[in-house]
């Protein structure tokens, strides 16, 4: 519930996405860890109280201008207290064993308009001397927030969203199941953008091992020790990304045509692996269940002692699915081993272009961003630095 007043009061977000310690306790607003200097001039940390005023589930003016805080007096950076905002001393419980000491008093003439401006006056007037002593103090401290709210997918509050005012954008997001086979160097990348999304359940469709050769072409630093536990990669990911992300759902096994089904729940799936005949199995499907996808791939070869390559990025949704096969932009073919990609996979800013591409892409699908192109196959051409995009569908 404090969460849910902070996200629907413009005043109490701004606070909390500025980096104060925002808290909401029997009605009472707080702002822990706000530093001071004391009578012997050491700087110390308490939290400042004001009572709190709501219309509904929202903050409104505040209805007075007197604070409380819990804490020794705040001290000029002389030792003398800090007398123009002097009201009284008093010992106010606040709850859980908080108890406030102090009452301050700083009217402006016209009074406060919200809680924001009201506790960043009080946290200037309190801090500043401390700040004098030692400028790398503050309030600000921008500490882990952790969600209780059951229907967020997030362990943590996406303050991110909230600080760059795109909540409402961002919840377009929010009803896909999303299906990623395949957790390479491109799978595993994708993998991490989307985590950072509210997306309603991530599924993980790999078979093999995280082993050494991974970690070279994947996000994250995996430990010595890790590596040495061969664990699945879809288990190794999984664990790395719930600690963000509440539901994340590891399916250690190829797809192939005996457990295919398992696709059917997906609103959309990412494909990120080489296997032609297998692609085919899982295109047909994902067409006949009206699942909207999109495949990924990579060529690299090597000319005068350098890599040059392709980057491929192809879409496939009811608006636009013929281009698949009568333009061959996805290989049913097996690959023939000869590609130096399939040798020495450890590329891992194509990788993450590559699942950067496909994630924009996904995100212009879901109104996120705007795509004035429609483009449902896209190439990036590495020595010529080219992105060209075609296979357009009507708006």
């Amino acid at each position: 519930m404090s969460q849910q007043l902070i996200n629907h009061s413009p005043d109490l977000k701004k606070l909390r996405d500025e980096g104060y310690e925002v808290e909401i306790r029997s009605n009472y607003l707080l702002i822990n860890n706000v530093p001071y200097l004391n009578s012997q001039k050491d700087i110390k940390y308490g939290t400042l109280v004001s009572e709190l005023t709501l219309k509904g589930d929202i903050t409104t003016t505040p209805s007075t201008h007197v604070v409380s805080f819990a804490g020794e007096y705040p001290c000029n950076k002389d030792g003398s207290e800090i007398s123009q905002i002097k009201h009284q001393s008093i010992n106010l419980t606040i709850d859980g064993g908080l108890v406030a000491n102090h009452s301050f008093s700083n009217k402006p003439s016209s009074g406060y308009r919200d809680y924001y401006e009201k506790m960043t006056r009080y946290v200037e007037i309190i801090s500043n001397p401390a700040a004098s002593v030692d400028n790398s103090v503050t309030a600000k401290t921008f500490k882990v927030i952790e969600s209780h709210d059951e229907e967020s997918v997030f362990n943590y509050i996406d303050t991110f969203s909230s600080r760059a005012g795109i909540n409402n954008i961002s919840d377009k997001l929010k009803s896909y199941k999303i299906g990623i086979i395949g957790l390479g160097g491109t799978g595993s990348y994708i993998l991490d953008l989307i985590a950072k999304t509210p997306v309603k359940e991530i599924h993980l469709f790999d078979g093999d091992q995280f082993l050494q050769h991974n970690a070279f072409r994947s996000p994250g630093a995996p430990s010595v020790e890790e590596l040495n536990k061969k664990q699945k990669k879809v288990d190794y990911l999984k664990e790395l990304y719930s600690k963000m992300h509440k539901h994340i759902y590891p399916h250690d096994s190829y797809i192939n045509s005996s457990n295919i089904d398992q696709l059917l729940g997906m609103d959309f799936v990412f494909m990120c692996f080489d296997k032609g005949s297998l692609k085919k199995i899982i295109v047909d499907k994902l067409e006949q269940a009206k699942i909207a996808f999109i495949d990924v791939g990579m060529g690299i070869d090597i000319v005068d002692e350098a890599l040059i390559g392709i980057v491929r990025t192809t879409t496939s949704t009811e608006k636009k699915r013929e281009h698949v096969r009568d333009k061959n932009r996805i290989s049913f073919s097996e690959d023939d081993g000869n590609d130096v990609y399939s040798q020495n996979i450890q590329i891992a800013d194509l990788n993450a272009l590559n699942a950067t591409l496909a994630v924009i892409k996904w995100k212009k699908l879901c109104r996120f961003y705007q795509d004035r192109e429609n483009e449902n196959h896209s190439t990036y051409t590495l020595n010529v630095n080219m992105l060209v995009n075609d296979d357009q569908h009507e708006a």
